[in-house]
């Protein structure tokens, strides 16, 4: 499994966030423009903490096992590969839909002395912060699963916990 760059979740939010700025205009010059949902940054935030609350729970668990601890509850191979891949998953969505509301935000800035158009650049500027957080625990799952070999130098050191 390849894991995650950093480069790539940059650019597919600066691509959203361009496409979704000129739509906005487009849009905004056509019609009234769509409102970003107030649900955007709460979801979104939603989705980091189980990322979160995932990777601290395997961190533990594979603490436990490497210490050997009577009981210790191992974590199976399979469980730890759908758990990245929920991650790797997650954070592809969140650059995209983080780079949208960026898009989106950035347009409203133009017109902040609205107060509906206010707050919707609040609610996008909030997907913005709740979308990086998704991103952060992604990542973060991704370093607690990763194998001792997966070591990019190849010496197969253990992950510093």
């Amino acid at each position: 499994m390849k894991q995650l760059r950093l480069k790539v979740l940059a650019g597919l939010f600066i691509v959203a966030g361009i496409l979704s700025w000129g739509a906005a205009r487009l849009w905004d010059a056509i019609g009234t423009l769509p409102s970003v949902p107030l649900a955007a940054p709460i979801v979104l935030a939603a989705i980091a903490v189980v990322l979160t609350a995932t990777a601290l729970s395997l961190r533990s668990r594979l603490k436990a096992q490497r210490e050997r601890r009577p009981g210790a509850k191992g974590v199976e191979p399979l469980m730890a590969a759908r758990a990245v891949v929920f991650g790797q998953a997650s954070a592809l969505v969140a650059a995209l839909v983080s780079g949208m509301y960026g898009g989106v935000g950035v347009f409203l800035l133009g017109s902040l002395d609205i107060p509906s158009r206010r707050d919707q650049a609040i609610y996008a500027g909030f997907s913005v912060l709740a979308g990086i957080g998704v991103i952060a625990a992604a990542l973060f799952l991704e370093r607690v699963c990763k194998l001792p070999e997966d070591d990019e130098n190849g010496k197969g050191t253990a992950p510093a916990s």
